[in-house]
């Protein structure tokens, strides 16, 4: 399928898509097109359906504001901004672009924000473009997808991962119009932070995400996937909370605002649920992938491992101190109690041994610390790296990175946490929420490695090569960001042993 190109002079440039032309603006020395239909409208009688392809228009259609979120979980507020937000086109990308047009043949860099698959959009300002495609020479995209029950509750009469298959459109709306905008659809990579990443994870996995990108960035990877039935339990409770049926004939005609809610419902008696639901209850976590056979046949793990991602060269990674971030949310900074630890690592650690081996491998930790490792280890740091393992074992090629650079910003209490990478890599350093990590006005210690990580990026969305070895089962070197970088070997040395033998599969239903 081939597009036509064209730009007007001055400040609008005007991009022809498949469906019809654009008309974006010039910010920041690069064109920028936002709220840019890549499906139709996943409402009234598509609501819970795949997405479908957006109809074509006539005339020229402004691409200067960003489309509406989709509908939101209470988290952070988030829930307000999409019942604030005008229209129902949720399905929609951004563009930056340095040089476009069809000759350029730029790398394309495609995000997939993060927020526990319950929040995010890609109108959040933390996920501006500009910086990272000005200085990487890079086309970057940014896109919607379906969070929540509307994108990932398993409902009777609706396709599993809907969030998953709006990512999938997305990308091949990227291969049929990039080339327009600059881009070359040969070149493109896939990055995301947190559900972002597992999200990236979980298109590895794919069988219909097969081709539409050939490199892959995973930061932070959130490690749950769901089984069916764990699933659709928790569905039928979240409809239950409506006196419904998980059913798309119950929930339907129900607004969207008033389904997230019920999920917000659930997610927060979630612990009263732990016989049934397990480590998802104990973590709150309502909203997952499912491994359903055959959107997501089996866990990105397993699919690595037998070769599905061999020929996408892979840049994983993850912070020094993940949990750090949502103990801090939960005010629990330095008020761990032991009891709690005790708790954290019966829940959370691998096995029947594996709150000994934690106690054993780190004597001199305390409570703070031992609930901060573990459930930083289960939820992000060891599905990361046995991503990466497992993509070793395939006979793909895989880099590998710790960002371990303390926050400075919060009296510097948040550590290496988790989403500190988010503004390093965008640059975006005194904006969004990630910001107040950073601090007020940017230290020259942050402008360079923010700069030292999107050159590693864009250098890796270029040429495959962000700058240092590959990671290899007999080194195991990893690029380490910080004041000053280095590379070693693996550091988490202690926690990979504990968690060696543990298989990552998905999450169970427990009791039936």
């Amino acid at each position: 399928m081939t597009v036509a190109a064209s730009e007007s002079s001055g400040s609008q440039p005007e991009i022809r898509t498949v469906a019809g032309a654009v008309r974006g603006s010039r910010e920041s020395g690069v064109a920028v097109f936002r709220g840019i239909p890549f499906a139709e409208p996943p409402v009234g009688s598509l609501r819970f359906a795949g997405p479908r392809p957006v109809p074509r228009w006539d005339g020229v259609r402004a691409a200067t504001s960003y489309g509406p979120p989709p509908p939101q979980a209470g988290s952070f507020g988030m829930d307000a901004l999409s019942r604030d937000a005008e229209g129902d086109d949720w399905l929609t990308v951004n563009v930056w672009s340095p040089e476009p047009g069809t000759g350029a043949g730029l790398p394309v860099m495609v995000w997939i924000h993060g927020g526990a698959y319950m929040i995010g959009m890609s109108g959040l300002p933390e996920y501006d473009g500009s910086r990272l495609a000005a200085d990487g020479g890079v086309v970057v995209v940014t896109l919607n997808y379906r969070v929540g029950l509307e994108g990932f509750g398993q409902i009777e009469g609706a396709p599993a991962n809907r969030g998953l298959l709006d990512q999938v459109a997305a990308l091949e709306w990227v291969r049929d119009n990039i080339r327009a905008f600059g881009g070359d659809p040969d070149r493109v990579t896939v990055f995301g932070e947190s559900a972002g990443a597992g999200s990236v994870a979980a298109l590895l996995a794919m069988p219909r995400a097969v081709g539409l990108f050939g490199r892959a960035v995973a930061q932070s990877v959130q490690g749950t996937y769901f089984s069916p039935e764990l699933a659709s339990d928790i569905a039928t409770a979240c409809a239950a909370e409506l006196e419904l049926r998980a059913t798309v004939v119950d929930l339907a005609t129900v607004a969207p605002a008033r389904l997230s809610a019920a999920g917000d419902a659930v997610a927060a008696k979630m612990p009263q649920w732990a016989e049934r639901w397990g480590r998802a209850a104990h973590r709150s976590i309502p909203i997952s992938p499912v491994v359903d056979g055959d959107v997501l046949p089996v866990t990105p793990w397993q699919a690595l491992a037998d070769g599905a991602g061999r020929d996408v060269e892979l840049l994983v990674g993850h912070t020094r101190d993940e949990q750090r971030l949502f103990t801090a949310l939960d005010g629990l900074l330095g008020q761990v109690t032991q009891e709690q630890a005790a708790t954290a690592l019966q829940n959370f650690a691998p096995g029947r041994q594996g709150a000994r081996r934690y106690r054993e491998g780190f004597p001199d930790s305390g409570p703070d610390e031992l609930y901060e490792l573990v459930q930083s280890d289960w939820l992000f740091r060891m599905p990361t790296l046995h991503l990466a393992e497992a993509q070793n074992t395939a006979g793909g090629r895989t880099h590998f990175y710790e960002l371990t650079w303390p926050a400075p910003g919060m009296g510097g209490a948040f550590g290496a946490c988790h989403g500190l990478d988010v503004p390093l890599v965008f640059g975006n350093l005194d904006r969004g929420q990630p910001a107040a990590l950073i601090g007020e006005g940017p230290s020259p210690e942050a402008e360079v490695l923010s700069s030292r990580m999107r050159a590693a990026w864009t250098a890796f969305a270029t040429d495959g090569d962000p700058g240092w070895p590959v990671y290899e089962a007999d080194q195991r070197l990893v690029q380490l960001f910080d004041t000053q970088p280095a590379i070693t070997a693996y550091p988490e040395e202690t926690s990979r042993l504990i968690w060696e033998e543990r298989t990552f599969s998905a999450l169970p239903l427990l009791d039936r």
